[in-house]
């Protein structure tokens, strides 16, 4: 009898990692709850140790920020490395229903994280900046989408790049949305790890990216109504996306500046008044999310407005840790796992995607240094400006994953894509400390910054 029930639950222990789980066989062709947790919580630690480590090998031998590992990590866990040479074992631990799962804690790490950076955003700053930052966002929008009408027709005559039918005007808005984005998140990461938060280069950076992206999602948007969703699609991002950061900036401070008063008066952030912090900032990525916009911009408009001073510093201190630590690799490892590497495999793919790259760092680091320039900045801070911009990123990778899964591109331009989002965020960081930082930290008027914010990223 014991011996039954021995080599029963050794039986049931090997198939924990099966592509149902231990489910029992009358539910064995659907993950069960049980089956998402047993899978969730082995994710969720290999998702940690895999980015602390990669995370610390990137700022050791590459001088790579925390984040650039990663999102190097994200990749690794995915096809291209992990699932390449561990197919079996890749599939067991990260079977494709969770990724549901995954996606749901990848939005809420991004969005918490995007809320606490708007938090640091000095609007001082920007309304100093304003003429530079406006130059900026239009220049980084404007330009991409010139190159992607130069490259688009070409793209168009190489099969298997674009799917069979598409109108030429679908592809060039696709395409100039994907060169103009900037990694919001991830600018917003560099900025914090390199002590940049509460400078007037991090603001308007930070202020450019967003709106930068912002208008790309909104294109995406227009891009997508023409695949069958209709126009209502397009209608309702940009609209409501407008109507509703222009109802949190005009009444957004007076709504929550009670939160801040309580907070100076006791000297400390309550869970009450945490609890209700959060469950605004939910709200406010919920409604971003329902328009069709995205969950960050909702938390990060929100973070604008939060009151400033002791409110801040509590909520960072309650909330940071978690967000970047836990939850925010679940969202670097959810588009790794989307991710090929091996698409690109001729040469005249390769010197396509070539073209690629050279045409995304023109049209955003180019184009971003000249408007700066132009707008009256010095050149180490107009060469700064255009080294940040021009980092992609996951959110490339993102809104690429949406081009793939509603038919606007085939696997070997997504491929393309992907490289490009990879080589520009990895130049971001050298190529600051290139142009920028190594001056600043010389003359020591970004190291008194870096080491507080390098520790709190870190």
């Amino acid at each position: 009898m014991f011996s039954e029930m021995l080599e029963s639950a050794i039986d049931t222990l090997s198939k924990v990692l099966d592509p149902n789980g231990p489910a029992q066989a009358a539910t064995a062709s659907s993950f069960t709850p049980t089956d998402f947790s047993v899978h969730f919580f082995l994710q969720l630690a290999i998702i940690i140790l895999t980015c602390r480590i990669v995370g610390k090998l990137g700022q050791k031998f590459l001088g790579q920020p925390q984040v650039v590992g990663e999102m190097i990590a994200g990749v690794i866990l995915g096809p291209s490395l992990f699932g390449y040479f561990f197919a079996d074992a890749q599939a067991a631990v990260f079977p494709g229903p969770t990724k549901n799962v995954l996606y749901s804690g990848a939005q809420l790490g991004v969005g918490l994280y995007m809320f606490l950076v708007g938090t640091t955003l000095q609007l001082d700053h920007f309304k100093s900046k304003a003429k530079s930052a406006i130059s900026v966002s239009l220049a980084g929008i404007v330009v991409p989408f010139l190159i992607a009408i130069w490259l688009t027709p070409w793209l168009l005559t190489v099969p298997g790049l674009f799917t069979p039918g598409i109108s030429q005007s679908s592809a060039t808005l696709f395409m100039g949305a994907c060169i103009a984005l900037t990694a919001f998140p991830m600018l917003a990461r560099i900025i914090n790890e390199r002590g940049l938060a509460k400078t007037a280069l991090g603001t308007l950076s930070l202020a450019a990216g967003a709106f930068d992206d912002a208008v790309s999602w909104c294109v995406l948007a227009v891009v997508l109504a023409t695949f069958g969703a209709g126009p209502g699609v397009a209608v309702l991002a940009i609209g409501g996306g407008l109507l509703y950061a222009t109802f949190i900036i005009l009444f957004g401070r007076k709504i929550f500046a009670p939160l801040g008063r309580i907070v100076e008066r006791e000297g400390e952030m309550s869970m009450t008044v945490l609890g209700i912090t959060i469950a605004a900032f939910c709200l406010s990525a919920f409604i971003m999310d329902a328009v069709g916009i995205h969950a960050i911009f909702g938390g990060f408009i929100l973070g604008v407005v939060m009151p400033r001073g002791l409110f801040v510093e509590e909520l960072k201190k309650k909330v940071e840790p978690l967000a970047v630590v836990l939850l925010l690799p679940m969202f670097f490892t959810y588009s790794g796992l989307n991710t090929r590497m091996d698409m690109v495999n001729t040469i005249p793919l390769l010197l396509i995607a070539l073209v690629i790259l050279a045409g995304s760092i023109v049209a955003k680091f180019g184009a971003c240094y000249v408007a700066a320039r132009v707008a009256g900045e010095d050149n180490r801070t107009a060469l700064g400006i255009g080294a940040l911009m021009n980092s992609r990123g996951l959110m490339e990778l993102i809104i690429i994953n949406i081009g793939l899964q509603k038919g606007i591109i085939g696997p070997t331009l997504f491929s393309m894509l992907v490289l490009m989002a990879i080589v520009t965020t990895m130049m971001a960081s050298p190529l600051f400390e290139l142009v920028y930082g190594r001056k600043a930290r010389e003359t020591g008027e970004l190291r008194a910054l870096g080491k507080k914010d390098a520790a709190l990223a870190d």
